[in-house]
């Protein structure tokens, strides 16, 4: 069952209080020919002629004898009378279609006024006036969704269900239109019929089908099909379920017996028979008489005018109760309204939107004044919503109103002081201050006339446009960026010495060339192009280097990375077009730091991305190309920039990744790792200072011991860098502090009392005994006076808060509410000083306590003269520190196959196959085999493994190993431990150099070798750039070939005496 609003639903009520059934139902019928474009359906019909008449049914008059002419002729004039006393379309209010409240109307017939008795000489013009039967104990039960009825207000119902649809057809022609309609107690449910008598409310009312209305809708051959039924219910009076006679879904079989129910043969049911034939709900039922009540008691009058005054307050606020209210007092004109307190209560609850239930206890209320209390209570619910919503109403209106006020205030006021010349708007102040940026700039021609342009657009252009916004932004670049403004250059070399010095220890090549960098500079008065590029591995320090050029030189400093960059707008910039357009990262620097001739530091410029925005890398070979960056052309600017006067450095771990056309462009300088000594004097003179500071421990006697530090840099960071040994540095001193705050206690370090204060407040089960504690040792200790100038501050902001509730300090809620809120301050603690009975040094001894078990737990794994097939050779780590790394070679019963392990890269690969094949190629005079004919390896497999193999390994410089361990394999000769040797192999047997011998010899001097076996083409290299610390107590032997390097591995063994011959 659904709801449907009906507009001509109050138009049926006629100007005088009686009015007869047929002029209601002509009245209807005119609506619906009129709205609906339906045919008209009587209301009520000729009661069929019975064998005896119930007490329900009508008497017949001598009126139902006039002809079918007549009565048409009547239902017209009565038509044309209805059409010129109902009241105007504008005055209508329409019904909501769910839950809308029902159209307040006059009954037909009231229960109150029963009708008078028929004239004995009607005249022409009377109409028979239908009664509505007193006892109607058995009905159609029609269930309601969403709202109940009241008696006396109508509702429009949309019926669905097939079989009640037949049956009030059925009801309406046999002149029956009464059913009983009961609210369902589940407000999501919609049904037509009661399958549970537990399913809806007991109490309904008695309601009358004024009228039907079928919607039509065409099907596939044009023939109309019925989808339901609109049917206009007017209820009479109030009535209980007292018994579900039949259930909804239950039929008569055709032919006499009822599947499950059999009709009552009583006379009063007989009218109700037909009921039984259809699939509905019909429930016995009673009515419900209100109790007696006097008219004049006071608590009646006092809530009747209560209601009045509250329905004339909702008037005011609600327009939609506006019609509803003044139709309900037009129909009350031939009684006064004082006179029905039932059904003044019953208006209230019908016009109102309150919940279901409550407008269910209004229509169960037998007693008039608890109904009428309820139905106040509903009413004044509806008035606080009406109150509510007016008042935001007028909060909008009024804000709207203020802001259209100061508008046009402000607008009057600019209008005003223009007038006057007392001020001029934005946009002549907007122009007037670029005008004086570019005054005190040194713009090129060509730069100023695209500003004089750029300024002439503004001042043509209303603020308020979207191209005056783009010209603005772009007006503040181009008068941001320092145009012949520069910073004065220091070129004094002392100065730059020790402030390279100052800030590194060794990287004696990288400050050479810095060095003679500025000693160019000071000769020519500038250092123009010149783009510098420190390769090194990671924590070398290339980074602070550039740091320090621009402090010698004293140049600004701007640093931006370039790692992962995949749009090449980062470096070039934005067209204008787009929305949020910003010019590149250089044009961004040089307003930053308000210099032409700053340091800008690129850093990664080796892990440069490239995606589908473009190939950022080659968007640098503009900027960085000393040829064309005099006029670098930016996409968002679109004027030369002159970035020659740009010192540019970057920065790289790998030159491989490089494009070439860009590493062209750059002076590559390398910076190399750190030998053990540097790094022992880089912990002792940067970076324990540092660390000691940045861990309270400044002032404080916590020595961390040399020997500590060697054992450290051997046994736990080994990389060429020193940011891991920057690390464990850290960590060391963290955990001194960490010792001396635990070993002293509270009672040196105490916190201060306005803390402790607010903790206590803050959790009650803080005992006395700490308080006392505290005070104990505040009273031993006198405390300094900057502690008491910290415990007087943080007090009075303790005090300043003291009306919010504070928290105990173990709290761990992250977010502050209302029922725990966290105090905040501005007051900064002052560090404490450390007693100088404190004393920590850090031995050796005491490291491990630090910093865990080490890292390296040996340098070498052959300390002993392995079997044979076992080399020893020198390795390139990934992050820049060499390793010792052994070549085991095994023959095994095989097919002649060469099998790889060790996580083994492709270069070192092919050296394997390259050294079996020179051993495969001279094993006659290797003395593998008895004559030169001989084959070999065809009956067994070769097996290559390099030790710690999830640790990758790459690279050509293995070759000679390799083959050492081949010839040592096959000759049953082992080699010693204390040989390591590094370099490639070619096919013929040639040695060739290889890179990262500072590195490998740092290892090697680790490790205890002796003896190193170097390509002589890195000779140069090693004498050069090698540590005479690092080289001493190691004999290095430089070869060219493979025949001098298995001399010198096998020297003074049996088969070496043979090679002198064969070889």
């Amino acid at each position: 069952m659904s709801w449907l609003g009906w507009n001509g639903v109050r138009g049926l009520v006629l100007r005088h209080g009686r009015r007869s059934a047929f002029a209601i139902t002509s009245g209807i019928g005119l609506a619906n020919r009129r709205a609906l474009h339906t045919s008209r359906l009587v209301a009520f019909a000729r009661t069929p002629q019975l064998l005896y008449s119930p007490r329900w049914v009508n008497p017949k008059n001598a009126q139902e004898n006039k002809s079918e002419e007549e009565t048409e002729s009547e239902e017209e004039q009565t038509e044309e009378k209805f059409e010129e006393d109902k009241p105007s379309e504008s005055a209508r209010s329409s019904q909501d279609s769910s839950s809308g409240p029902e159209a307040p109307s006059t009954p037909p017939d009231s229960p109150k006024s029963p009708p008078a008795p028929p004239p004995s000489t009607p005249s022409s013009g009377s109409i028979a006036k239908q009664s509505v039967p007193e006892v109607y104990p058995q009905v159609l039960a029609l269930p309601i969704a969403r709202r109940p009825l009241f008696p006396g207000f109508y509702k429009a119902v949309v019926i669905r269900n097939p079989h009640v649809v037949a049956v009030i057809k059925e009801m309406m022609k046999r002149g029956q239109p009464y059913l009983g309609a009961f609210l369902l107690k589940d407000e999501n449910a919609d049904s037509d019929v009661i399958t549970d008598i537990n399913s809806v409310h007991p109490v309904g009312v008695l309601a009358q089908i004024t009228s039907v209305f079928a919607p039509q809708s065409s099907g596939k051959e044009g023939e109309e099909k019925e989808e339901g039924l609109t049917a206009v219910l007017y209820p009479h009076r109030r009535i209980k379920i007292t018994d579900l006679v039949k259930a909804g879904g239950v039929t008569m079989a055709e032919g006499g017996e009822p599947h499950s129910v059999e009709p009552p043969s009583t006379e009063a049911n007989v009218q109700t028979n037909f009921l039984f034939e259809h699939a509905v709900s019909i429930v016995h039922v009673e009515n419900l008489v209100t109790q007696a009540y006097n008219k004049d008691d006071q608590y009646i009058r006092a809530f009747m005018s209560e209601i009045v005054s509250v329905f004339k307050d909702i008037a005011q606020l609600n327009p939609l109760f506006r019609d509803q209210i003044t139709n309900f007092s037009i129909n009350q004109v031939a009684s006064n309204v004082f006179d029905e307190p039932d059904k003044l209560a019953d208006f209230a609850a019908a016009v109102s939107s309150g919940e279901v239930k409550e407008l269910q206890d209004v229509l169960e209320s037998l007693v008039v004044e608890d109904r009428l209390r309820k139905a106040l209570l509903v009413l004044k619910k509806e008035l606080i919503n009406a109150q509510l919503q007016s008042k935001l109403s007028r909060d909008v209106d009024s804000k709207i109103a203020k802001r259209q006020r100061e508008y046009y205030l402000m607008e009057q006021l600019k209008g005003i002081k223009k007038e006057l010349g007392m001020e001029s708007d934005g946009k002549d102040k907007l122009i007037e201050k670029f005008k004086e940026r570019a005054a005190s700039l040194k713009m090129p021609d060509v730069v100023k006339k695209v500003f004089e342009e750029e300024i002439s657009k503004l001042a043509s252009l209303e603020p308020a446009a979207s191209e005056a916004s783009v010209t603005r932004n772009y007006l503040e670049w181009i008068t941001q960026i320092p145009w012949g403004t520069h910073t004065p250059e220091n070129f004094s070399l002392p100065h730059a010495q020790g402030i390279l010095d100052a800030d590194h220890y060794g990287l004696t090549d990288v400050k050479s060339r810095i060095l003679e960098f500025l000693a160019v500079g000071k000769l020519r008065g500038s250092v123009q192009g010149k783009i510098i590029c420190l390769v090194g591995p990671p924590g070398v320090g290339k980074t602070s280097i550039g740091k320090s050029i621009a402090g010698a030189l004293g140049r600004r400093f701007f640093r931006f990375s370039v790692g992962g960059l995949t749009d090449v707008a980062e470096i070039k910039g934005h067209r204008r077009t787009y929305v949020g357009a910003l010019p590149g990262k250089i044009i961004q620097a040089l307003k930053r730091v308000g210099t032409e001739n700053p340091l800008v530091l690129i850093d990664e410029v080796d892990k440069i991305g490239r995606g589908i925005n473009g190939d950022p890398a080659s968007a640098l070979l503009e900027m960085l190309d000393p040829e064309q960056n005099n006029s670098f052309l930016d996409h968002y600017m679109d004027v030369p920039v002159d970035l020659s006067r740009v010192l540019f450095v970057c920065t790289a771990n790998n030159l491989e990744t490089i494009p070439a056309p860009l590493l062209d462009r750059m002076e590559v300088l390398e910076v190399s790792g750190y030998v053990s000594e540097e790094k022992a004097v880089i912990a002792e003179r940067y970076l324990a200072p540092q660390a000691r500071e940045a861990s309270g421990l400044g002032k404080a006697d916590v020595v961390l011991d040399r020997e500590a530090v060697d054992v450290l840099i051997k046994y736990y960071c080994r990389e060429s860098g020193v940011r891991n040994l920057k690390k464990h540095i850290e960590k060391i001193y963290r955990k001194a502090a960490l010792k001396v705050v635990q070993d002293l206690g509270e009672d040196i370090f105490p916190e201060p009392q306005a803390v402790v204060d607010a903790a206590a407040a803050a959790d009650p089960t803080v005992t006395g005994s700490t308080t006392d504690k505290h005070e104990t040792s505040a009273t031993e200790a006198e405390p300094t006076e900057s502690e008491l100038e910290s415990s007087s501050a943080t007090s009075s902001t303790s005090e300043s808060t003291s009306s919010t509730p504070l928290t105990s300090p173990t709290d761990t809620t992250p977010y502050p509410s209302e029922d725990d809120p966290k105090i905040t301050t501005t007051q900064q603690r002052k560090p404490l000083p450390i007693p100088d009975t404190v004393h920590i040094c850090i031995t050796p001894e005491t490291l491990k306590d630090y910093v865990g078990p080490p890292v390296y737990q040996k340098d070498r794994m052959y300390v002993r003269p392995p079997p044979p097939g076992v080399s020893t050779g020198l390795g390139y780590l990934g992050n820049g520190s060499g390793a010792v790394m052994p070549v085991e070679a095994m023959s095994m019963p095989g097919k002649g196959g060469l099998q790889l392990t060790g996580k083994l890269g492709e270069v070192i690969r092919e050296s394997a196959q390259i050294a079996l094949s020179w051993v495969k190629g001279h094993a006659y005079e290797l003395g593998i085999t008895a004559s030169a004919g001989d084959t070999f390896l065809n009956e067994r497999d070769v097996h290559v493994h390099m030790p710690e193999g999830s640790i990758g390994k790459e690279g050509p410089s293995a070759g000679t190993a390799i083959l050492s361990a081949f010839v040592s394999l096959f000759t049953k000769t082992p080699v010693s431990p204390d040989i390591a040797m590094t370099g490639e192999i070619s096919l013929v047997g040639q040695v060739l150099p290889v890179g990262g011998l500072k590195e490998k010899i740092l290892a090697a001097h680790r490790a205890g070798m002796k003896t190193i076996i170097a390509p002589a083409a890195n000779r140069a290299d090693i004498e050069e750039n090698v540590p005479e610390s690092v080289k001493e107590g190691i004999r290095f032997v430089y070869v060219e070939t493979v025949k001098e390097v298995l001399e010198e591995v096998f020297h003074g063994e049996p088969v070496a005496e043979r090679w002198k011959e064969t070889l």
